[in-house]
């Protein structure tokens, strides 16, 4: 009987030992999810979903409490039905018509034909630096009540987007 090489009883010691940190690192990813999969807004604003509709980047710029303010970001519909989408805070509510697969940009002006509305709130009841609930909704899917930030014009990305108050006579 012949006894075996030392040399294979190391190189099976060195598979052996490949495989058991393979199957090790290999268990990391199994008890840990992998964190970039996971949609999140990459910006100062925030996504919601309701329905075919998508909100992305959502922001409200205004000076001060109290104060006019502008809602940012856009609006998209995935879906493949016209969608008339409600926008609402405080008293104040705006509507924008979403064709199918459309994005309409909020806050780059009042022109539908180039993807665009202004959505405007006479009076923002939070400062910035807070939450604004702004209520989403429509027909078709209902409505969906999120927390907004507010921001003011001290960055200079936002700065021209700040309302200016209405003179009253």
């Amino acid at each position: 009987m012949t006894s075996p090489r030392p040399r294979t009883l190391r190189a099976a010691a060195l598979a052996a030992g490949g495989v058991v940190v393979g199957l090790v690192l290999a268990g990391c990813s199994a008890t840990n999810p992998i964190t970039t999969e996971d949609p999140y807004g990459a910006s100062d604003g925030i996504r919601m979903t309701l329905g075919d509709v998508r909100g992305s980047n959502l922001l409200v710029v205004s000076a001060a409490k109290g104060e006019p303010g502008n809602l940012l970001g856009g609006l998209i519909n995935d879906g493949t039905e016209d969608r008339t989408v409600t926008v609402a805070a405080g008293d104040d509510s705006t509507t924008v018509d979403l064709g199918p697969k459309e994005t309409v940009l909020l806050g780059g002006g009042d022109a539908p034909e180039d993807g665009q509305a202004d959505v405007t709130f006479s009076s923002v009841d939070v400062p910035p630096g807070a939450v604004l609930k702004v209520t989403i909704s429509t027909p078709e899917d209902g409505s969906i009540t999120v927390d907004v930030p507010v921001l003011d014009g001290s960055l200079p990305e936002y700065a021209t987007s700040v309302p200016t108050p209405t003179p009253s006579r």
